[in-house]
């Protein structure tokens, strides 16, 4: 029986294998448009606005994509994904890139046929509790209830902290996150765990009275959360990972949306590569040499993107803190583009 089920795990590996050495660029310029996995709905990273147009923080990911594979930011199509849903829905080919607020991990990037193509925001998993609970530390848990998304590795984050510090509780795990959240407002649990910035936007779109609610001070794990492709596609990897980079190096460099064009003249090397007024970038990715200048252009730079989904241009108002570039005390690093 092992050696059959071992048998049967090898074909199915050597299929996704197969698929992933597909050349995934080619398909999407046949097919006009990139196919983006996403949340079911989370504000700032990935939901429909009023008007049913998706945006986000992760929305802007699939729209540099698009910019830098096909001139043009809206030639994405969002496909909503829940948490069971976003891996398989990569290995099968359903999706090109998974921009799904999905943390980094070494067993995500080695045991599910996918790997990271780089990092969009530094986040840790942290407690949403109603006010009226009267605890001010994750420490003061003992005995509560837990709401938390099943398939998400908050799960395991969470039974690993409350070991460490002998904290009591009882897990409510739910598929869905929308039904996760209005378990925590109907009150089937005391407690919602997730990453502080899933928190944050829970507390502004989802609650009736925000400020009947309180982020505990507590982050008990590192999330950093970033954009996934098929493993066996080095190309397109590197295209997925290079338009992260592109929005970085233009926020370093400070191009942006608005300023862009007045640099195609400038003298700085460095701007001269990334908007393809020296040529190589874009032919060493198999682009047009106006790949980054696209995603500048129509999407902004890394730092435009934060401010107007998740940042101080946004209900959310997050604070860069961590995901604040490397030159202002944060992780944000721009790879060079030479």
């Amino acid at each position: 029986m092992r050696y059959v089920k071992q048998s049967l795990g090898a074909l199915a590996l050597l299929g996704v294998t197969q698929f992933a050495q597909a050349d995934t660029l080619a398909n999407v310029k046949q097919r006009g448009y990139v196919q983006c996995g996403v949340t079911t709905g989370f504000a700032g990273f990935s939901a429909p606005d009023a008007q049913g147009v998706w945006r986000g923080l992760d929305i802007d990911v699939c729209r540099a994509v698009a910019a830098a594979t096909l001139g043009d930011s809206s030639k994405f199509k969002a496909v909503p994904l829940n948490s069971q849903q976003r891996f398989t829905a990569l290995q099968s080919g359903e999706i090109d890139v998974l921009a799904r607020n999905t943390t980094v991990t070494q067993q995500r990037d080695t045991a599910v046929g996918a790997i990271h193509a780089g990092i969009n925001f530094y986040d840790g998993q942290g407690f949403l509790v109603p006010k009226a609970l009267g605890v001010n530390s994750a420490k003061e848990l003992n005995g509560a209830t837990v709401c938390m998304q099943t398939g998400t590795s908050n799960e395991n984050t969470m039974a690993d902290w409350a070991r460490a510090h002998k904290v009591e509780y009882t897990p409510v795990v739910i598929e869905q996150f929308n039904e996760v959240v209005n378990a925590f407002v109907a009150g089937r649990c005391d407690v919602f765990t997730t990453d502080a910035s899933g928190l944050a936007s829970i507390r502004i779109s989802k609650m009736e009275n925000p400020d009947d609610y309180l982020v505990l001070p507590e982050i008990i794990s590192k999330e950093p959360l970033g954009p996934y492709v098929r493993q066996g596609d080095d190309a397109w990897l590197n295209i997925v990972k290079w338009a992260l980079q592109a929005s970085f190096n233009a926020e370093e460099l400070g191009l942006t949306s608005a300023n862009v064009d007045q640099h195609l003249t400038s003298t700085d090397p460095n701007v001269q590569r990334l908007l393809g007024v020296t040529p190589g970038a874009g032919q060493n990715l198999g682009l047009d040499e106006k790949w980054a200048y696209n995603i500048i252009k129509q999407v902004g730079n890394y730092g435009e993107s934060f401010e107007r989904n998740v940042g101080q241009g946004s209900p959310l108002k997050i604070q860069r803190g961590l995901n604040a570039l490397w030159t202002e005390g944060g992780l944000v690093y721009g790879l060079p583009v030479r």
